[in-house]
């Protein structure tokens, strides 16, 4: 061990952090052999930090070369952890030993942009955003700044260099910040004169015309939402902070909804969303989408596209779209401000000594850190060094000095800042060091001028930090107000245990429509207006609910049930001859997509003298209490007056079923059938029946209401995965007006903008006597299949939505 903390600290590593790593049973020997492969035995402090990073993130599997990328540390190949990312991403499927020239060109060795180059390509950047920058001035840094970071010819520049010739640009071009440039007072300005945005999804607006759910203004008509303060009605820390505020907003309703970007939005996010921007509608106010992007090592641009595209897909449009990730100068600034105030200071201590302060697991006294009462100017020049990458990940952090005494824990000196060397999905590598959700989440929505800061309840006693900072700097604060978070049964929404559901195969992908992801349930076919119903029925309360999804069920039929057209299926067809039809027996039938209702209009089918029942509608034994088709039964045929009797059963070489014989019996020879199934002529020159690739059956994932239960679920919530969650049914048929459906949708500009994206989620179907169902994205359409009828490159892939009935073993499949 002491040789090991020796080793760690000659790559400038503290004597605590190494002593920290070299009991850490994962990083110790993955550190020491990086080292030992090097060479040496002294590090200037960049590149032992480097090979530290290396260390940190590097496994057998993802970085089989990390010896070599060690190596071209210490030989100064790779300087930055920009070059460090990209090394780790080529030697994942490159041995870099024998392509070093194409290690160089991925890694950007040896590339040097010149101080001229920099201007030059910064002077480019900013000169095609003129027109934005003199119209929105500051507020419109955020996409300079982007645009400048994805120029390509800057990758390998030095990020600190890029940064001080932008500012130096910007603040030539702009001048100083005056009271132009508050955020959100332009924006929250004309809230009151411009009309409130159209719903995104317009393929949602003609569902609407059919149904619609309950309204916003009944979700925020009682309870103690519907009692929340004025804008200006919060006391703040200094009575000019209300003034500029209302200044700003012109007494405007201003709310947002602020996800991280690291995993899918799910159900219980559809209640934030129309909590916060329902409550900012219905009160004639604005929202905002808030990217809180400040966990540069779980963040993806897919997520940010994702989150996006949730919110219109339930009909809602941003105001404006922010990140956190905007007000890092203005954050950093406030962290400095905190500390010279002497309420936050620089601490070293390990994680182990940070429980201990709070108590421990044994919930002793809690005490303060060595660190506390660190000089000021220490803990400002500490938090430089942080800022400039001089310590390690985790050997140091910054405090705020609030009251480790108080029965709340978020008040026990929380992290405002951490150091984590990982590239950010906006800003690069500028930042080695972040700001903590409860240091940021505050004060952006001060900055924001948010009126309403809307939340769950497990963040009830961050309420207390929340206003305690922004009293500390100074700011408007905003109030904090928690509702109850939703849950439903026979799921799990933890991004952790969806990841482990993906990984371990219990499901496809994050999107499978077994989960209750948006985009799994946006998959499925669920319409985004039964989503809003749900949500706006249950209401906002103070309390946590866990709801059977029997009732969100329950929503999506009654939604499916005014908006889905009517169709007949088959999903295990069994062939039926009529005996006393002529061979090339054709005859048209007009079909009503939706009885009782004309809007949705009519289609012919064919009749022929070969059709297809579904097998679940014929048994070899009658009983008294059976009405369909059995041997010398009579049953009738959906949209055709006569019936058909079953004459013969005739049967395949293994003794299964081949086909029926059936008479078609005249008009009036029998009493009216007491039943009728749905049926599928056999017409090839027509394209009858539609054949259907795939389709998918799903049921519940978990067999218990509560997966995590112990008490019911002794095994571990894995334990409980339902092994029937997915039936694949092959061979399934459907009648051709599911073409003549598609091609009605596909003529208008909603149904063509959709399917020009594939998003054919919204090509949804009721199986008559079956269920709902919809295309997966998995389906192979193009305009050209569905402007002709050809159907020889298509895939079709069908989704169950939900079962006609709550039982599902009434509408199985």
């Amino acid at each position: 061990m002491a040789e090991l903390i020796s080793k760690f600290e000659a790559l400038g590593l503290s004597a605590d952090k190494a002593k920290e790593a070299a009991a850490n049973k994962k990083l110790a020997p993955t550190l020491d052999s990086l080292i030992t492969s090097t060479g040496q035995t002294e590090f200037t402090k960049p590149t032992g930090m480097l090979i530290y990073t290396l260390a940190t993130t590097a496994t057998k599997d993802k970085t089989p070369h990390a010896d070599y990328i060690a190596r071209a540390i210490v030989a100064g190949r790779i300087a930055s952890t920009e070059q460090l990312g990209a090394a780790t991403k080529f030697c994942t499927k490159n041995d870099p030993s024998a392509a070093e020239t194409a290690f160089d060109e991925t890694c950007g060795v040896g590339v040097v942009v010149s101080d001229e180059e920099i201007a030059a390509s910064v002077q480019g950047a900013i000169d095609g955003f003129k027109e934005s920058l003199t119209k929105e001035r500051y507020r419109a840094l955020g996409k300079v700044l982007g645009a400048v970071k994805k120029l390509p010819e800057l990758r390998w520049a030095d990020s600190g260099k890029v940064k001080a010739e932008y500012d130096a640009q910007i603040l030539a071009l702009l001048g100083p910040k005056d009271e132009r440039d508050t955020p959100a007072a332009a924006k929250a300005a004309s809230a009151a004169a411009s009309p409130a945005p159209k719903a995104a999804a317009a393929a949602n607006t003609a569902e609407s015309n059919k149904w619609k759910p309950a309204s916003l203004e009944n979700m925020f008509a009682s309870g103690d939402i519907s009692r929340l303060h004025k804008p200006g009605e919060n006391p703040q820390i200094k009575p000019e902070l209300t003034k500029e505020h209302l200044a700003a907003t012109k007494g405007s309703v201003i709310t947002r909804f602020p996800p991280e970007p690291n995993g899918f939005l799910h159900i219980g996010h559809a209640k934030a969303i129309n909590v916060n921007f329902g409550y900012a509608k219905t009160h004639g106010g604005i929202c905002n989408l808030r990217y809180d992007d400040t966990n540069p090592e779980a963040e993806e641009q897919e997520y940010v596209d994702s989150i996006l595209e949730a919110v219109r897909w339930l009909g809602f449009e941003p105001h404006n779209i922010f990140y956190s990730s905007d007000y890092f100068h203005q954050l950093f600034d406030l962290a400095v401000k905190l500390t010279e105030k002497g309420l936050a200071y620089v601490c070293h201590c390990t994680g182990d000594e940070l429980k201990a302060q709070r108590g421990g697991e044994e919930r002793g006294p809690r005490y303060a850190c060595k660190h506390r009462d660190r000089p000021v100017s220490e803990s400002l020049a500490e938090f430089q060094k942080m800022r400039e990458g001089r310590y390690a990940s985790s050997e140091a952090i910054l405090r705020m000095k609030m009251d480790i005494h108080s029965d709340n824990t978020m008040m026990w000196d929380t992290v405002a800042y951490r150091i984590l060397y990982a590239s950010h999905h906006r800003t690069g590598t500028e930042w080695c060091i972040y700001p903590t959700y409860d240091f940021t989440h505050c004060l952006c929505d001060s900055f924001e001028n948010i009126t309403h800061s809307m939340c769950t309840s497990e963040f009830n006693m961050s309420r207390e930090s929340y206003y305690w900072l922004c009293d500390a700097v100074e700011v408007y604060k905003p109030v904090q107000w928690e509702y109850g978070r939703l849950n439903v049964t026979k799921t799990l929404l933890s991004k952790r245990k969806l990841l482990e559901l993906r990984d371990k195969g219990f499901v496809r992908a994050l999107d499978d429509p077994r989960l209750f992801t948006l985009p799994a349930l946006r998959r499925r076919g669920v319409p985004a207006l039964a989503i809003n119903a749900f949500v706006r029925e249950l209401g906002v309360t103070t309390a946590d609910a866990v709801i059977d999804v029997v009732r969100l069920d329950n929503h999506i039929r009654d939604c499916l049930g005014e908006i889905a057209p009517r169709i007949m299926a088959a999903t295990h067809p069994l062939r039926v001859v009529l005996e006393n039809l002529p061979e090339d027996h054709f005859e048209e039938v007009e079909m009503s997509y939706k009885p009782n209702d004309e809007s949705f209009g009519t289609y012919t089918v064919p009749f022929t003298r070969v059709l297809y029942i579904d097998s679940s509608d014929f048994r070899e034994v009658d009983s008294a209490d059976y009405y369909r088709l059995a041997p010398n039964k009579s049953v009738g045929l959906q949209g055709i007056s006569r019936a058909i009797t079953c004459t013969k059963v005739l049967r395949n070489a293994d003794g299964s079923i081949a086909e029926l014989v059936c008479r078609f019996e005249a008009d009036g020879a029998q009493a009216k059938p007491k039943t009728f199934v749905q049926w599928i002529a056999d017409c090839p020159k027509l394209g009858s029946p539609v054949r259907l690739d795939e389709v998918r059956v799903y049921n519940p994932l978990f067999k218990h209401d509560n997966p995590k239960d112990s008490s019911e679920v002794p095994g571990g919530w894995l334990s409980d995965v339902n092994q029937d969650s997915l039936v694949v049914v092959k061979g399934a048929i459907a009648e051709i007006g599911l073409w003549d459906w598609i091609k009605r949708y596909a003529a208008t500009e909603a149904g063509r903008k959709e399917l020009e994206q594939h998003n054919v989620e919204n090509v949804r179907f009721q199986f008559k006597r079956i269920g709902y169902f919809a295309l997966d994205k998995d389906t192979v359409l193009t305009a050209a299949d569905i402007e002709n009828a050809q159907f020889g490159s298509t895939k079709l892939i069908m989704n169950r939505i939900v079962t006609l009935k709550e039982d599902p073993k009434k509408g199985s499949v």
